[in-house]
């Protein structure tokens, strides 16, 4: 595709990046810059562009994959812990949560090393398998063997302490 035909539909390709980005939960800044990457990484491939049957199916695409990226990289905000005692208002409740959640670190702690790692990266990172294994520099599969066993081990553990 050449400079010109990429102009005249670059402005509906970025409208529709936009709308997209923000229909799927980003405020208005983080759409405009999602807009603006999709369109980049449109310049970039403007050459293949004529291969592909419906170029807006690719920019909807790239859009969502985008926005995904780009929360996963936000820090995640903490729960504010005023928020979670004022949901509680009954306070033996509250102490069986805290010690609820005693239980489940001390037990998460005593998991494998592996299988540990591999858990904080998929539920606090919210890694996907794919990325996990090629940090590890394991085979997918492994991974989701892995942290099997590791919410296995978990649920047996919270099934023993629930007959208790």
């Amino acid at each position: 595709m050449d400079r010109i035909a990429f102009e005249h539909q670059a402005r509906s390709w970025r409208q529709k990046a936009l709308s997209v980005s923000i229909s799927c939960g980003a405020g208005q800044d983080e759409a405009e810059d999602i807009a603006q990457d999709v369109m980049l990484r449109l310049w970039q491939m403007h050459d293949e562009l004529e291969q592909y049957r419906s170029i807006e199916a690719i920019v909807v695409l790239m859009a969502r994959h985008m926005l995904r990226n780009h929360q996963r990289r936000k820090p995640m905000e903490a729960l504010d812990e005023t928020i979670t005692v004022s949901l509680n208002t009954n306070p033996h409740d509250e102490l069986e949560m805290r010690e609820d959640e005693a239980w489940l670190t001390t037990k998460v702690q005593q998991l494998p090393t592996t299988q540990r790692t591999l858990l904080y990266m998929r539920q606090v990172e919210r890694r996907s398998h794919e990325e996990i294994a090629q940090l590890l520099g394991i085979e997918p599969t492994s991974v989701s063997t892995l942290l099997a066993r590791a919410r296995r081990t978990l649920l047996e553990e919270i099934k023993q302490r629930n007959k208790q």
